[in-house]
């Protein structure tokens, strides 16, 4: 059933609204509240990734009616997964609308009356409105509407269910083993033995589907071969010793006729430097100029702090902005006029629609179709995940459809308008992003005397192959060009060649500190346990020897692993809650278009489903994005929209090179600018 529904004018005034259990009329009233939740999160700053909202066990639905400005939201228990809720909504909206559509266009007329200048709905501007009048009949129309729906939603419900029970009793009738249930060999039923061997036949061959099973009898064991080999039992030729004596056996590789010398064994000696600075894996002097870039190097402020270099779209100077789009879209008006019009591209679809706008018009959905088909292609080319595209593409619809226009250059205006909102308000974080403040943050509030400092930790997790390492080495430069003092843990205990990975990192870091190549070798530790070991019990002593060393950031580095895999999703939601490290980031590639969304949905649900079902207080998600490859991409940059769409988490940094300065920031404008561009 369902525990909340409300009405609500987009301005912030509830025109109706029902809570159907005693705890969901406390829950609606709180500051907590799902509905205002989904106000907060999904309304304004327009981060719903579903076609629903989540929220502490409940799940919401809503749906707009723009004319009016009219918000419906249903609030529910996520367990129920109420079928019939996004049809109640439609009905509910076309019913109240229809019934109350007089005194609704007087409300909203005299709130847009109220301070036109401003568009700030003053919080007493509907005391002087009696709703409880206005629709005292809504209360039962709307109790049958929802009792219509329940029933038919328990009817099906009921059908489904007895198909169901049915098709098993069908096809889970399984053939008699038991030989007490075969039919009596006395009187006139009794079988001869040409049907009896048929009938064993056919059970073999009906087990046989099933994988292969013994049949217990009185002569021995009848053993069915699933694969569709030859039966056997005891005694047959395939378990006698001549048989055993055919099989083949495995051979030992022969590697040589001599014993290596002390030189082949020196020359395959790959393990640790050599005194004499022969090893060529570990070279005895590493050419420093060749670990960054400096045309990729970040600026200093004025009080030294380092940062890195913001991501630019088209960094040539040749810019693409949306003016430049629009006229291409005026273009392929006149081009519509001449009859030499294309379709299929953004810019087509766009000037179809405004070629049919000569006058003054109110926008409907029919109107919208086209070109909210071309922009929903448009952003699939920029990478952008097919969901994602759809989504943005509804909202973009929902803020128009209701609007009057004044022709072609107005309906330009707005579509441009609503279509660059909705992308910066996906991409806007609502946390911060300035990770150097929330380490120094923590670093300086002030503890008890008898509390000792705790490192800030940082733990990097994604699937295999997407540069975790390789970034985490990146972020790890960036650290030390601040001034901190760092100790990498090296938690990827299964992969070969992960902890020597790290240990290459950590000495050309030594010799990058924050005054150039000087060889800070105390600015950047590795702390590893070798290969085999429990990644949660090294990073917990990895942080316990940070706090005793003074070491400011532990950046934990996980083995990579696929989003499906359930026992090492646990793993990793056991080092989570066992460490609480302060920031968790997801590095994922710039490449992956539709795949990041299942990878970092899947990544963010296991790690608070595991975490909360460790036995912590509360869950812990993704806190933030990484992601590599970005120079592979140009102006496809859709996986930062899709990626910030399903978390609602900020993108901290984007890698885009082979070497510690190819490190990037991402600005918010940058990236509209790229995905707008044609």
């Amino acid at each position: 059933m369902l525990d909340h529904c409300s009405i609500s004018h987009k301005g912030g005034i509830v025109l109706w609204s029902r809570s159907f259990t005693p705890a969901a009329s406390q829950l609606a009233s709180s500051a907590a509240s799902p509905v205002n939740s989904l106000i907060r999160d999904a309304l304004i700053e327009g981060k719903n990734a579903e076609d629903h909202y989540e929220k502490d066990g409940y799940a919401v639905r809503w749906t707009f009616f723009n004319e009016l400005e009219l918000i419906f939201v249903v609030a529910y228990q996520r367990i129920l997964q109420l079928t019939y809720v996004e049809d109640l909504l439609a009905a509910v909206k076309s019913v109240f609308v229809k019934l109350f559509e007089p005194f609704l266009r007087s409300f909203v007329k005299s709130l847009h009356s109220i301070n036109a200048a401003s568009k700030v709905i003053p919080a007493g501007a509907s005391a002087s409105w009696d709703f409880a009048q206005a629709f005292k009949d809504w209360d039962q129309m709307f109790d049958k509407l929802l009792k219509n729906f329940e029933d038919k939603a328990a009817q099906e419900r009921r059908s489904r269910n007895k198909s169901t029970i049915q098709r098993i009793i069908e096809d889970t009738t399984p053939p008699s083993d038991d030989p007490s249930t075969l039919p009596s060999q006395s009187g006139d039923d009794a079988m001869d033995e040409q049907k009896i061997a048929r009938n064993v036949q056919a059970l073999k061959t009906r087990l046989r589907g099933r994988g292969g099973r013994r049949v217990s009898g009185r002569g021995g064991t009848l053993r069915f071969d699933s694969g569709g080999g030859r039966d056997s039992h005891p005694g047959s030729d395939s378990d006698s010793p001549a048989a055993a004596k055919k099989k083949k056996t495995k051979s030992g590789r022969k590697w040589g006729d001599e014993v290596p010398t002390e030189g082949d064994m020196a020359s395959l000696d790959y393990s640790s430097d050599k005194p004499d600075g022969s090893n060529p894996a570990l070279p005895s002097k590493v050419d420093v100029s060749a670990l960054v870039d400096r045309g990729s190097l970040g600026t200093r402020t004025v009080d030294g702090m380092y940062e890195v270099k913001d991501w630019e779209f088209n960094e040539n100077g040749e810019k693409e902005d949306m003016d430049r789009f629009i006229s291409q879209a005026l273009d392929s008006v006149s081009l519509k006029e001449k009859g030499k019009a294309s379709t299929g591209t953004f810019g087509s679809s766009f000037g179809s629609l405004f070629a049919r706008l000569t006058g003054s018009k109110t926008l409907t959905e029919e109107d919208l179709k086209s070109v909210l088909e071309g922009m929903k292609q448009h952003l699939m080319k920029k990478n952008v995940a097919k969901e994602i595209a759809e989504k943005v593409c509804e909202g973009v619809g929902e803020s128009l459809i209701g609007q009057k226009v004044g022709g072609f250059q107005t309906t330009s205006a707005a579509f441009r308008s609503a279509l660059a909102t909705s992308i910066r308000r996906i991409l806007t974080p609502k946390t911060s992003t300035d990770l150097l403040l929330s380490i120094r943050t923590k670093l300086s509030s002030p503890l008890p005397s008898t509390q000792q400092r705790m490192p800030y930790s940082i733990t990097f997790v994604g699937v295999n192959g997407v540069g975790k390492s390789t970034n985490l080495s990146k972020v790890c430069f960036w650290l030390i060009q601040n001034g901190m003092k760092v100790l990498i843990a090296a938690c990827d205990t299964f992969r070969s060649g992960a902890v020597e990975q790290l240990r290459v990192h950590v000495r050309n870091l030594s010799m990058l500190g924050p005054d150039g190549p000087t060889g800070s070798k105390g600015q950047v530790e590795l702390y590893e346990r070798g290969y085999g070991k429990d990644a949660a019990g090294i990073a917990k002593e990895a942080i316990a020897y940070a706090r005793d060393n003074n070491f400011d950031v532990v950046l934990i580095d996980t083995a990579g692993r696929m989003q499906d895999n359930e026992p090492l999703m646990r793993a990793l939601a056991k080092l989570v809650a066992v460490n609480s490290p302060d920031k968790i980031l997801f590095v994922g590639e710039a490449l992956v278009g539709n795949e990041a969304i299942d990878q970092l949905t899947k990544f963010d649900r296991a790690l608070k489903d595991f975490s909360a079902a460790s036995g912590t207080r509360k869950e812990r998600g993704i806190d933030g994005m990484l992601v590599t490859k970005w120079d592979t991409v140009d102006d496809k940059v859709g996986a930062a929209l899709s990626m910030t769409y399903v978390t609602g988490q900020p993108i901290v940094f984007v890698g885009c090179g082979q070497t510690y300065t190819d490190l990037r920031q991402l600005r918010v404008e940058n990236v509209v600018e790229a995905i707008l561009s044609d």
